[in-house]
Order: C-alpha cells, then sequence, then structure tokens
C-alpha cells in the first residue's frame, strides 16, 4: 500500500471530531451542576478577557450547586457578573471570595430543545466525519489512478475507511443518546 495513506490518521482526524462533540455537549446544561458547565465564561480582569479557570477554582459539592473560590478577593465581583450575564441562565451569589451558582431545575420545554441543541451538535459530527470519509475515499482514487496502488489494495482501504466511519458514527450516536437521555431525565 502507498505510504501517503493512512487509515490511522483518518481515524485520529475522526476521534478529533467525537472529542468536540463531548466538549460541545459538556457545555449543555443538563439541570446537574457540572464544572464544565463555567467553561465558557470569561471575566473581564486586569485590562483584558481571561477564561473563568485561570482566575478561580471551580468545584461541585452538590448536585445541583456550583462553588466558585475566587483567587483575587477583588476579582469577585467581576467574576459574578461574568456569571450573571454569561446567558446560561444561571443566577450566582456572592460571600467574599466564594461565588455560590445553584443551578436552576430545568422545565420539560427547556429539556426538548436542549435535546434538539444536543442532537444537532452529533448531526454537525457526522457530517465531519463524513467529510474525512470522502477525503479518504478521495485520495485512494488518487493513488490508484496514478497506479501507486492496485485495485485490489485500494478496495482492501477504502473497506477499513467504511469500518472506521461506521465506528465513528456509531460512537457519536451512543454519545448523543446518553445525552439525550441525561437531559430529559427528571
Amino acid at each position: 500500500m502507498a505510504d501517503s495513506f493512512s487509515v490511522d490518521d483518518l481515524s485520529k482526524r475522526m476521534k478529533k471530531s467525537i472529542a468536540s462533540l463531548r466538549d460541545e455537549l459538556s457545555g449543555l446544561r443538563t439541570g446537574r451542576a457540572s464544572a464544565g458547565l463555567l467553561e465558557p465564561v470569561t471575566v473581564e480582569a486586569y485590562g483584558t478577557h481571561m477564561p473563568l479557570n485561570q482566575l478561580a477554582t471551580i468545584s461541585v459539592p452538590e448536585p445541583r450547586l456550583i462553588n466558585v473560590q475566587v483567587f483575587d478577593r477583588g476579582m469577585a465581583a467581576a467574576v459574578e457578573k461574568a456569571i450573571r450575564e454569561s446567558g446560561l441562565g444561571l443566577n450566582p451569589m456572592s460571600e467574599g471570595q466564594t461565588i455560590r451558582v445553584p443551578i436552576p431545575e430545568l422545565n420539560e420545554e427547556r429539556r426538548r430543545e436542549l435535546t434538539k441543541v444536543a442532537s444537532g451538535y452529533a448531526e454537525q459530527a457526522r457530517v465531519a466525519v463524513r467529510h474525512i470519509r470522502r477525503d479518504g475515499m478521495d485520495q485512494l482514487k488518487k493513488l490508484e489512478k496514478s497506479g501507486e496502488m492496485s485495485q485490489d489494495e485500494m478496495h482492501a482501504a477504502s473497506d477499513k475507511v467504511q469500518k472506521a466511519t461506521d465506528a465513528a458514527v456509531a460512537e457519536i450516536d451512543e454519545i448523543s443518546a446518553n445525552k439525550e437521555r441525561e437531559i430529559m431525565q427528571v
């Protein structure tokens, strides 16, 4: 088989798409506290915008509460304001250097909206995996046309690419189904 083609490279790219899906889904609020929920929050601090995790320690002491322990007491008000204005629908309460962020209960309508968002993320990941598959197949066809790869080698490699694609899509489906179940749990 030609040196310029590797199913492992395609598999790695597919795994990156799956990792991206996991990151996007971790930001979806499920009614349960998660430190990942505050990851997208940036705080105006020291003349620049900084990620919250560089200014504070985030912990989850209870299933419906997030504690944010700010390193610099003077930044507590800015951190509280950033969480409140983040668009996550959270209402933090400041107690000195500690900010408590209660996670409100989700209603049925909001749960359905979140499952639609989660399935949209999953579909984006599936499309990305299919694009990677198409790139791999195009590469194989070029190698066969140029004579660097026999037709039998091309078919064997394309079967491996298809198996990698099927495995990636199955993993995406499983991740998506788990997240939707998590969102819909009451």
